[in-house]
């Protein structure tokens, strides 16, 4: 059965508008959700962030906030996604009405839509890091250099305001040409394609970092817990970054999930992803600290982490301009795939409040969201010690690039959580409920009674922790 036949199907029986795309399978849907949680989340930031916070306390506290608040509400995004059978502002609107509750509870799309456009404007910026290092590894530009000539190579990229603008604009119209193109042709082709490659190639970089005589060394960091060297933001950091690498709060689960046909098992498919996602960011773990360990580097060394140690490696390993460029080349992927799911929950709105076609809305959400991207690349250089919300304790010294990745992971992320989880686990009839999860009794239990009374209490802890 085509897209467009599938599509219509369902509309005749009242579940999606005709025009609308279907996954072609719940495998189609898992590399989709794996492939939007797997991107720069995984392979840059949870490295960097598990060097600044201790390293195997802060992964121990990560593993249980992915099963303890993650997953249940990613499985709740997907639930009101499937539910609502529409873009993540229409969906919570649409289901708001037929249970008659509060229309408040729509702005959760709206929070959510907001938050993932805010996000991709700066991903995009990053994104286009991973392009140039493709050129500067495959040109050879890394081999034989010392930790200070790769940090050099890196500062000064980000001190060159005219090439983060061209890699940014290359990064955003790669996001585009994918999401015009709908969800069988555009999403899930491509995540079909550019996933397996990933991890094979992350495998592949975590053989070479056994090789460095560092890989126990790496090991112990990661998966050895010392609670004396995590500190209580430590915690809430590794819950911020369950809901960054999970791709919740910014609307894309409930996007995914209107696309998901009603046979398939929500839970089955959001452990499925989630399993996927924890096993990819350990396995960046495990490429990156033994390097990091080998050549004498600060495993705190922050954002610029993955920027500098793996660039050390391929400057010193046989072939290392060869595979340098294919893990950069693949990090562009990782970071497309991401990018694609962050655009989508606005296009999807766009097409259906608008009456836009799929790519006249692309190419608008995507032209939106890289003008504002344009802040964040000059951040970095010119406007550099322009803090705008310096007055603020919290944002002091922090610049907008830095601004709007602490809104958004730290305050914007948990508190979509937080409403999703009262709006479905309090809200929501459980008759309903369980009509769409086709859960076990006692799981569906367990999942219900999580994510009312533990997951609300801990994300809570988080939201306000970071307002004082």
């Amino acid at each position: 059965m085509t897209e467009s036949s599938s599509a219509a199907a369902d509309s005749a029986a009242g579940s999606l508008p005709a025009n609308r795309g279907r996954w072609s399978s719940r495998f189609a849907f898992i590399l989709a959700a794996t492939g939007s949680a797997v991107g720069l989340g995984n392979i840059w930031k949870f490295p960097y962030v598990t060097g600044e916070n201790g390293g195997g306390a802060f992964v121990l506290v990560y593993l249980m906030c992915i099963a303890a608040v993650g997953l249940p509400i990613m499985m709740a995004e997907v639930m009101i996604g499937r539910r609502g059978g529409r873009s993540p502002v229409n969906s919570m609107r649409l289901i708001t009405e037929r249970d008659r509750l509060n229309p408040a509870w729509r702005l959760i799309g709206v929070m959510g839509v907001l938050t993932a456009f805010i996000i991709l404007s700066f991903y995009s910026v990053i994104g286009g890091w991973a392009i140039s290092y493709v050129g500067v590894t495959a040109s050879g530009g890394l081999a034989g250099q010392s930790s200070e000539g790769i940090g050099e190579i890196f500062s000064g990229l980000l001190a060159d305001p005219g090439t983060l603008m061209l890699w940014h604009t290359v990064f955003m119209a790669m996001v585009v040409l994918v999401v015009a193109r709908g969800v069988r042709a555009g999403l899930e082709r491509a995540v079909k394609i550019l996933m397996p490659a990933l991890f094979v190639l992350l495998v592949m970089v975590v053989g070479y970092a056994m090789t460095t005589g560092h890989f126990s060394e790496g090991v112990a960091f990661l998966f050895e817990p010392n609670f004396a060297n995590l500190s209580t933001s430590g915690v809430l950091v590794a819950l911020g970054h369950a809901f960054f690498t999970l791709s919740l709060g910014m609307a894309i689960m409930m996007a995914y999930g209107s696309y998901l046909p009603k046979n398939v098992s929500i839970a089955k498919t959001a452990i499925s992803v989630s399993v996927m996602d924890t096993v990819v960011a350990l396995l960046a773990g495990l490429a990156i600290f033994p390097i990091v360990f080998a050549n004498g580097l600060e495993p705190g060394a922050g954002p610029g982490l993955i920027f500098q140690t793996l660039p050390l490696a391929f400057g010193q390993m046989p072939m290392g301009s060869f595979f340098g460029a294919l893990f950069f080349i693949l990090l562009v992927f990782a970071a497309w795939t991401s990018g694609i799911s962050l655009l989508e929950p606005l296009v999807e709105w766009l097409e259906e409040q608008k009456g836009m076609n799929r790519t006249i809305s692309s190419v608008v959400a995507g032209v939106a969201c890289w003008a504002l991207g344009i802040a964040s690349v000059l951040s970095l250089n010119l406007w550099s010690d322009f803090a705008p919300l310096g007055s603020f304790a919290m944002f002091e010294g922090k610049t907008i690039f830095d601004l709007l990745d602490f809104l958004t992971a730290n305050i914007l992320l948990p508190l979509g959580g937080l409403l999703v989880a009262i709006f479905v686990g309090w809200f929501l009839s459980r008759q309903a409920l369980e009509n769409e999860l086709s859960m076990s009794a006692r799981g569906f239990a367990l999942w219900h009674n999580v994510l009312r009374y533990f997951t609300p209490v801990a994300v809570a802890v988080v939201f306000i922790y970071n307002l004082t």
